[in-house]
């Protein structure tokens, strides 16, 4: 059987929470990575002390405009920051459209690959944005 922990890592679970047995929660595998990747994007530059570059930088969006051009700028931050701090994938694309019925929020599409199994995965995250 297949052990994911050891083919796709391990780490405390996020959010943080703890367990039945009363003890901190572990994630392992593609659910560890899924983790890692909400981690790298809700964080912004400077947050951490010891790692000042670590984050992605999202938050500065937060009064653009909803626009392409703003959609764009938010897909080279993603695919950056992924592309620096999460090397268990390989990002296959980021796309952000625009809600139709809220106009201040956008929809961000990332598609990745496991880079040890090619598997591929997708996560959709919601981002607020001036209208």
């Amino acid at each position: 059987m297949l052990d994911e922990g050891k083919m796709f890592g391990r780490g405390l679970h996020f959010p943080p929470k703890i367990n039945a047995n009363g003890r901190w929660a572990w994630s392992a595998g593609s659910d560890n990575i899924r983790q890692s990747i909400q981690i790298i994007l809700q964080t912004e530059p400077l947050e951490r002390l010891m790692l000042p570059a670590f984050g992605c930088g999202l938050k500065q969006m937060l009064f653009q405009p909803n626009t392409v051009e703003t959609h764009s700028l938010i897909e080279e931050l993603i695919a950056r920051a992924l592309e620096r701090w999460e090397r268990r994938i390989r990002v296959s694309s980021v796309e952000v459209s625009a809600d139709p019925k809220e106009p201040n929020i956008a929809w961000i599409t990332l598609r990745y690959k496991l880079i040890s199994n090619q598997s591929p995965d997708q996560i959709q995250l919601r981002l607020q944005l001036s209208a």
